[in-house]
């Protein structure tokens, strides 16, 4: 092996050669196991959220390999609709074009070759990564099959009346011109205003005040609401106002829905541009008055002056209209939360408009009238509450029922034009005919070729195609042997902000068209953030590419990286400062292995990932920390006896030792890993390869190895360290495949494994008969004996490598066979001069360690220079007394105590007791040094 651990060299070629050998595909034998990945979009890079959910997946699935599972991870990509044709749009803006200069066709076939020559990004990145993805099976949302997929989809729901086309409202993108989903709305705090405007009553007898933070909106007022129970209002129930410009007369209403404490207790109803005025307009049958173009400037429906004008050109003209009739009662300074297009940054109205909606609140009962069973949402509550699919953690099963429970009706249309075209024609009538093509509709309705047809213009909501992935992918709606085999799949691992987007879809459509749930649990992970714990964003100039983090990436190119392709250009000064702050040097290279054990070690059960880089450098550590240890087995067993040929074997106390720990090892690991406890597999194996075998075991296996006399011993010891390593090496493949890999080949063979890769070995199974309580119990005295001489040396100052006396009072008589038994150990590990037992009263003055109720004493004299070692400890007490007395001052400030945040105050006050707690020490220390 190579001296030193280089993670490039070895990563690419074993992805390499496991791809083309075809090991991530089905085994075909074994009970099933299926992960779908969430297809990440195809215009995307990997970001930190996906290789930490990547990590998860990978580590499962090659978990569940090992263990004999026919193992399929379905890869595939999303076409990302609008993302998709906005990263085109800009391609031939820079050509001074436009999509409606190529038109449709010829724009679509323009996103078919920029897919074919820049859309696998992503999938390099996963390999990179080391995802263990059937790259055989890829899908990707647009390809014929899951197309003829989503025809079919559309066309059953249509007809069974589940999807409808009408009147809506939505969120409208003002920019791209479209719907959007709530997942592409980022609402923020933003500071505005709130406008009191007065609304004359119709006979003159006076005027209510109602208060909007959108003035422009109030000319597409249809009435003013009310609390029913209001004193002050009930009387003018009924009763008509005057609206004021519009010079129109509306209504005053009773509505639950006014919260008489807020404001005036008047509330202006716009049931075209306000998400609760639309539900209050549905309620009291109010007329929907849009007054937005679709690129929200004011229509025709509102009065002449403000016609053509934009938005917000619009308000300012309102608002002076009113103030200059005296109507405009105050102003106040607000802070409100605005929704923004994620793609364009552009303020989201509500918008009414003609969509395709699929009817989630249908109700049915069992004889097919009308009930009180919601069709398409009941089945996906009832499939988690009777434990068909179970939630981990289980809290977030209520998210999910919130959400079902309290659904609307879900708008699929989208106006733009990649995507899955909706299979609907219109005839010159404008009546609509829904089927898989032109040909079968006009063949199911009777229409000749004189009848002209026109395609609807609309494409379908990515999510759409989403929810059928986990049977799509399969060959649905074929019933092909892949979908008999992986459906329903085991797992899906996700984020729990797509619970509804996603989730949920993906369970309503499973048990509609497979009559199954798609998953029988759901692992929902949290959201990855920087160290001070805030959301990863561009704008924040926080993010990190987690292949940066594998490869390295110098100070400058990182700072172009943060600062290109910024939303707000004006945000860049401030990201580049940031960036030069907190990587001075960039960032250096890691390797694959240690930053998934990095994600592995943050995969808790709780909502957040605080990323620090500080967690991924000890990781590294810890990798080449094995790389170390493999080089020190191999150079001890490489050509030498290691037993699996025969001869007899001895083994030691150390070698049964390790074997115990080996065992519960395995079942703290597989325990975690069965639990979805990534965090806690990842703390057992770092612990027993760093602390165990590594700190531990490969200490004690020297004294063996150096001597000769015995070969039963050392045939023993080598085994144990070969075999032990072996199974070490395939217990962390599944957190760490390269580094894994890399060792196994070389390893395998000495400890009489055969393979072509560890990845088809077998997992190791704990075996409760190899677990030795008493070869336990003696190495946990050996480990107290050497830990109580290595804290002297280290309390008293005393150098490493010198050879120190060791006296043992109030020996009890396993303490006298124990010390015969393991002097080798001990003086090898302790760096002994000689062990003598002594009664108490005779030692001199000596520094004490306890093992067990025996005193371990080191005389002090002549080990070290008193007054030197004085004078060290006086100075290091020195400079502790001075930083506790700034610290206490700091907490005697009332003024600090008061306004720092309590994580910080905390954080002194914890810093306090240290500090007290180390000069109590350093006292200890002087005292005894002084007695000397």
């Amino acid at each position: 092996m190579e001296k030193t651990y280089d993670p490039r060299a070895i990563e690419s070629r074993w992805y390499e050669t496991w791809e083309q050998k075809g090991y991530f595909a089905p085994s075909g034998e074994g009970d099933p196991y299926c992960i779908m990945i969430p297809p990440p979009n195809v215009t995307g890079t990997l970001h930190m959220g996906h290789a930490f959910q990547d990590t998860i997946m990978d580590t499962l699935t090659r978990f569940q390999r090992m263990r004999g599972r026919n193992t399929l991870w379905q890869p595939g990509t999303d076409h990302a609709g609008i993302a998709t044709q906005m990263v085109v749009e800009r391609q031939l803006n820079a050509e001074n074009r436009t999509r409606h200069d190529l038109g449709r066709e010829a724009f679509v076939e323009r996103v078919w070759q920029w897919r074919a020559e820049s859309g696998g990004t992503i999938q390099n990145q996963l390999r990179r990564m080391g995802a263990s993805v059937d790259w055989s099976r890829e899908r990707f949302t647009m390809d014929d099959g899951l197309s003829e997929a989503v025809r079919e989809t559309f066309v059953r729901l249509y007809h069974e009346g589940l999807i409808y086309r009408g009147q809506r409202l939505v969120n409208w993108d003002p920019v791209l011109h479209t719907a959007v989903s709530d997942l592409e709305v980022e609402s923020s705090e933003e500071k505005g205003h709130i406008w009191h405007m007065r609304y004359p009553l119709a006979d003159g007898s006076g005027h209510l005040v109602v208060a909007t933070t959108r003035p422009e909106t109030m000319l597409g007022d249809t009435a003013v609401a009310v609390h029913p129970e209001d004193e002050r209002y009930r009387h003018l129930i009924g009763r008509h106002l005057r609206l004021p410009l519009a010079e129109r007369e509306i209504p005053v209403i009773a509505d639950d829905y006014v919260d008489p404490e807020f404001g005036s207790g008047c509330v202006k109803i716009t049931p075209a541009h306000d998400f609760n005025d639309y539900q209050v307009g549905l309620r009291h049958d109010l007329p929907q008055i849009n007054i937005f173009t679709p690129s929200a400037a004011v229509n025709d429906n509102a009065p002449e002056a403000y016609r053509g004008l934009d938005r917000y050109e619009a308000r300012k003209c309102v608002v002076a209209d009113l103030d200059a009739e005296g109507l405009l009662e105050r102003v106040e300074d607000h802070t409100l939360m605005v929704p923004r297009g994620d793609r364009t940054g552009a303020v989201i109205e509500p918008y009414l408009t003609n969509q395709w909606f699929v009817d989630l609140t249908r109700d049915v009962q069992d004889d097919g009238r009308p009930g009180g069973r919601r069709e398409i949402t009941q089945p996906a509550i009832d499939a988690v509450k009777n434990g068909d699919i179970r939630f981990i953690p289980g809290n977030w099963d209520k998210t999910y029922y919130n959400w079902l429970e309290d659904i609307q009706d879900w708008c699929i249309s989208r106006q733009i034009w990649w995507g899955h075209r909706i299979p609907a024609w219109y005839d010159a009538d404008g009546d609509v005919y829904v089927g898989r093509s032109e040909s079968e509709v006009r063949e199911r309705h009777g229409l000749g070729d004189d009848v002209s047809l026109t395609r609807d213009e609309d494409v379908l909501d990515t999510w759409f195609s989403s929810a059928l992935w986990p049977f799509s992918t399969l060959g649905w709606p074929e019933n092909t042997d892949a979908l008999r085999t992986f459906y329903p799949t085991s797992v899906l691992v996700t984020g729990f902000d797509i619970i509804f987007f996603w989730v949920a879809r993906m369970i309503m459509m499973g048990l509609k068209f497979m009559g199954d749930v798609p998953f029988h649990e759901v692992y929902i992970h949290g959201l990855v953030r920087d160290s001070d714990g805030q959301k990863m964003s561009k704008s924040k100039g926080n993010v990190l590419d987690p292949i940066d983090i594998v490869d390295g990436i110098d100070l400058e190119s990182l700072v172009e990286k943060r600062t290109s392709g910024l939303m707000r250009p004006q945000l860049a000064p401030t990201i580049e400062r940031q960036t030069r702050k907190h990587f001075p040097e960039g960032i250096s290279a890691h390797g694959t292995d240690a930053l998934r054990f990095t994600f592995a070690s943050l995969a808790t059960t709780g909502r957040d990932v605080v990323f620090d880089m500080g967690r991924v450098d000890g990781y590294r550590n810890f990798c080449n920390k094995l790389w170390n240890a493999a080089r020190y087995v191999l150079m001890n067993t490489e050509g030498e006896d290691t037993g699996v040929a025969g001869g007899e074997i001895t083994l030691s106390t150390a070698d049964r030792w390790i074997i115990s720990r080996l065992q519960r090892a395995e079942a703290a690991v597989i325990e975690g890993l069965e639990a979805y406890r990534l965090d806690q597999a990842a703390q057992a194996l770092y612990e027993f390869i760093w602390d165990e075998y590594c700190d531990w075991y490969l200490e004690l296996s020297k004294p063996v190895l150096q001597q000769t006399g015995d070969p039963a011993a050392l045939r023993g010891t080598r085994r144990t360290l070969v075999r032990v390593l072996e199974a070490v090496l395939r217990l962390a493949h599944p957190l760490m495949p390269f580094i894994s890999e890399e060792i196994w080949q070389r390893v395998a063979p000495l400890a009489g494994a055969e393979g072509e890769t560890v990845m088809r070995q077998a997992y190791p199974t704990p075996d409760p008969a190899r677990e030795d309580p008493e070869a336990e119990a003696e190495i946990a005295w050996v480990q107290r004996f050497i830990l109580g001489v290595r804290r002297i040396r280290g309390e008293m100052n005393i150098a490493p490598n010198r050879p120190l006396p060791v006296l043992l009072a109030n020996a009890a008589e396993s303490d006298h066979e124990r010390v015969d038994h393991h002097r080798d150990y001990l003086s090898a590990l302790a760096r002994l001069e000689s062990i003598e037992f002594v009664a108490r009263d005779d030692a001199p003055e000596s520094a004490i360690a306890l093992v067990g109720e025996m005193e371990l004493l080191v005389p002090m004299a002549g080990l070290i220079d008193k007054d030197a070692e004085l004078a060290r400890l006086a100075k290091e007490r020195g400079k502790i007394a001075k930083d506790l007395e700034r610290v206490e001052a700091k907490l005697g400030n009332e003024s600090f105590v008061a306004k720092a945040p309590e994580a910080v105050v905390q954080k002194e006050r914890d810093k306090l007791a240290e500090m007290r707690s180390a000069l109590a020490r350093l006292d200890e220390q002087y005292a005894r040094v002084e007695a000397i």
